[in-house]
């Protein structure tokens, strides 16, 4: 659709007075440009403006600023332009630090000796080529992170999932030995690298039925522990190796529930051949008030996002997060976030739902219609 033809529309269905659409359509054109028209999943011949007006329309008339405002001042967008630097800044920010200050402990010297003492420099270089990154999703970009540290990092160190066969780690271990002239090497640091985390649930969690550890930590240990069964015993990871959990974006609530749940999993983590320690890092931590259930700022919007609901969203997956109704969002997490290759969940269903509505346990529900369509994981 032509833009000004969306914003024509997008004018009557706001009923705005000629002076107010000037000004909205001034910064929906400025803001459709430099940031949501780039959204990966819009549908074809659709952009921002059309799809606003789209969703605009799932509202009763008296309602529909309520959610305008909700976009106009509340919404986070996180763009490719701010991904991509997160994703850049892994190694200088974190993975560089975290080699040093292992040097340096390992050699009794403070940090800033590293580069200036040539045996701990070469011990650092020799850490470097030790560190695995593996991809927890295909939100780690982990052909970015190659991409952003050529002479850096090896391809022989980048591993786009944790699960991994026995022929890719046998290559993964002889590359490292070879690179390295030691017949007997091993990794001993490894980054677990996902794009973003709400609640923490999908790393790690305790299945109360089930009464145990679920996620993709526990995957990884698995994947280790048949790593080395394959392999005849010989370990990929060295006797003293150090975990690494990164996301690039993380709530305030998940930065805390996964160190917290890391420590009470440790009786079932800890054992043989797990890591002499785990540390959590994040490339950005989003507000602690950036929840729109905070405060009463938002209770028009959250009243909205309880009638204009379809319970149909609701799946067995979806109940991990410890809440049944999705409107504020898987684990009730209230984000007003959007990143630009995907909508998380985690994010008010107003923004990512969509469902054809009618009848549900005798009741007619609305359809939902989503201003940034979300690409499910689990159907």
């Amino acid at each position: 659709m032509n833009q000004d033809l969306g914003l024509k529309i997008l004018g009557q269905i706001m009923d705005w007075p000629d002076e107010r659409a000037r000004e909205e359509f001034q910064w929906l054109r400025l803001m459709a440009r430099l940031k949501y028209d780039g959204y990966r999943d819009f549908q074809a011949g659709m952009r921002f403006i059309e799809s606003l007006a789209t969703w605009l329309q799932q509202f009763a008339p008296a309602k529909r600023e309520t959610a305008y405002a909700f976009v106009r001042h509340t919404l986070v967008y996180i763009g490719p332009g701010e991904m991509q630097r997160l994703v850049e800044q892994l190694y200088p920010r974190t993975v560089r630090d975290r080699i040093s200050s292992m040097v340096a402990a390992e050699r009794g010297i403070p940090t800033y000796r590293v580069l200036a003492d040539a045996d701990a420099r070469a011990a650092a270089e020799r850490l470097r080529r030790q560190t695995l990154f593996m991809g927890l999703s295909d939100g780690a970009r982990i052909d970015t992170v190659r991409h952003a540290n050529v002479g850096l990092i090896s391809n022989e160190q980048l591993v786009l999932a944790t699960q991994v066969d026995k022929d890719k780690w046998a290559d993964l271990l002889a590359n490292l030995r070879s690179d390295l002239s030691d017949p007997e090497a091993r990794f001993r640091l490894v980054y677990l690298i996902d794009d973003f985390t709400g609640t923490g649930t999908t790393f790690l969690r305790y299945d109360q039925e089930k009464q145990k550890w679920k996620g993709k930590l526990i995957k990884f240990r698995e994947s280790i522990e048949g790593a080395a069964a394959a392999l005849g015993g010989d370990r990929v990871l060295a006797p003293d190796w150090e975990l690494c959990i990164h996301h690039y974006i993380a709530s305030a609530d998940a930065a805390q529930a996964i160190v917290q749940r890391h420590q009470e999993a440790l009786p079932a983590l800890n054992g043989d051949g797990w890591a002499k320690q785990v540390h959590a890092s994040f490339g950005t931590i989003l507000p602690e008030n950036l929840p729109i259930d905070i405060d009463g700022r938002h209770a028009e919007f959250i009243r909205l996002t309880q009638k204009y609901y379809d319970p149909k969203i609701q799946t067995k997956h979806t109940e991990v997060g410890g809440v049944t109704h999705l409107g504020l969002g898987y684990g009730g997490c209230a984000l007003p976030l959007v990143l630009e290759h995907n909508t998380p969940n985690n994010a008010v269903a107003l923004l990512w739902a969509e469902t054809d509505g009618g009848e549900h346990d005798g009741a007619t529900v609305p359809a939902m219609r989503p201003l940034f369509r979300r690409r499910q994981r689990h159907a």
